[in-house]
């Protein structure tokens, strides 16, 4: 009788085992997405899409829970976070890259390297691309994709039309060495601040304006704390969707092919609707009446662009001549006579 007792207790302790095993092997893996913009912009809707893309296509095998708005962390937290395993995926700017060691990436901070839109594919989809997500896998870091977010305009309390209008003025700015150099060369105090921090630090004056896209100037409702905007296109934002390497080499073969094909067609849905949502927040900005708009004059552009050369020289030493050259080889790249 013991050993009936012995044996029927031993029988359902494997089951519960086996019942424990298979419904830890039925849980689904969770990648933690954390971003530091508002949902409704072109990041933000990229990143939804790749969940429910990613999502569906592994039949619930894997959970992306997407934080919006620096909800886990900060812009200058995130990229340890990501490396500690706290969360498993990101899509920072990239400028970020810079003060992590990899400073070719500041290449595409160049000012105006870019003339269109075309020319910044042409380096993020060619040979120059794939070379500078190689920078960040020592790092613990595997980049996926390129997501275009358009070209950055300036703002600022007062009219931003000539470099002189730039002296002493103190512009927020990401941490890159290229983009302070690029501030100190039109003559103003460049001061680096957290996204997250802008809007009330241009509130409350601690600085006079910034630069970025019209999609972040309307979500993050920068066009009520500042009383003009120039549509320079001097520079373009972009951002990496990047994952924690050891996570993503750990992940079953099959789940990383579905989530590969996942952030490629997101990465095309994000890219196509940058465009259209940074044309529509400027239309919206204007029609709040709010921000006097300026398109500057091509002799201005010009302008801009002469006091700016000094900066692609002066980064060689940091961002390496050859990755430059390499750079507008890429965008046909030609400088102001």
């Amino acid at each position: 009788m013991a050993l009936r007792r012995l044996v029927l207790a031993s029988a359902v302790a494997a089951l519960s085992t086996l019942a424990g095993f298979a419904a830890q092997a039925q849980a689904p893996i969770v990648i933690k997405f954390s971003h530091v913009v508002a949902p409704d912009t072109p990041k933000g809707k990229g990143a939804q899409r790749f969940k429910e893309l990613a999502e569906q296509r592994t039949n619930g095998r894997v959970k992306i829970e997407v934080y919006p708005n620096s909800q886990l962390y900060k812009d200058k937290e995130e990229m340890e976070a990501l490396q500690l395993g706290s969360v498993q995926m990101l899509a920072p700017s990239l400028a970020k890259f810079g003060p992590l060691g990899a400073k070719e990436f500041e290449v595409v901070d160049l000012p105006f390297i870019f003339k269109d839109t075309e020319a910044f594919r042409a380096l993020t989809d060619g040979p120059l691309g794939a070379d500078l997500f190689k920078k960040l896998e020592p790092k613990g870091i595997k980049g996926l994709a390129y997501w275009d977010n358009g070209f950055h305009i300036m703002s600022a309390n007062k009219p931003l039309h000539h470099v002189a209008d730039f002296k002493g003025m103190k512009m927020r700015i990401q941490s890159s060495k290229v983009l302070d150099a690029q501030m100190r060369a039109l003559g103003a105090i460049p001061q680096v601040m957290a996204f997250s921090e802008l809007y009330q630090a241009l509130q409350t004056g601690v600085v006079d304006g910034t630069e970025g896209v019209p999609s972040n100037f309307y979500t993050q409702k920068i066009y009520e704390v500042q009383k003009h905007m120039t549509l320079s296109n001097h520079g373009h934002l972009a951002y990496a969707v990047i994952v924690n390497k050891k996570f993503w080499d750990g992940l079953p073969a099959d789940i990383r092919t579905q989530l590969e094909g996942a952030i490629k067609d997101a990465t095309t849905y994000a890219n196509a609707i940058a465009a259209t949502e940074n044309a529509t927040a400027l239309e919206k900005i204007k029609a709040s009446g709010r921000v006097t708009v300026y398109t500057p004059s091509p002799a201005e552009i010009t302008e801009w662009k002469k006091a700016l050369m000094p900066v692609h020289k002066e980064m060689e030493s940091r961002v390496g001549k050859a990755t430059i050259e390499a750079a507008y080889k890429a965008t046909g790249f030609v400088a102001p006579k």
